[in-house]
């Protein structure tokens, strides 16, 4: 599987976190758990690449191929 069919959102933010999205081709969404949000040791093991401190937060059952991730900003 190449890590180039893996689609990284653009950053966007809010008052407290940076967040982005992350598309895995559908191949590699049959690895994703439905039961818990992933660790950072699991997603990666799936071949998504990015910095640190980044937290799948949430899961959308109706398209279980996008990731979401958040991390929160630095404060002032």
């Amino acid at each position: 599987m190449s890590k180039k069919q893996i689609y990284y959102s653009d950053k966007y933010t809010d008052e407290d976190f940076e967040y982005r999205h992350v598309m895995l081709p559908k191949q590699l969404s049959k690895l994703v758990p439905t039961s818990h949000l992933m660790t950072e040791e699991e997603w990666r093991g799936l071949g998504v690449q990015q910095s640190q401190g980044w937290i799948h937060y949430m899961i959308h059952k109706p398209e279980p191929h996008i990731l979401l991730f958040r991390r929160p900003l630095p404060k002032d």
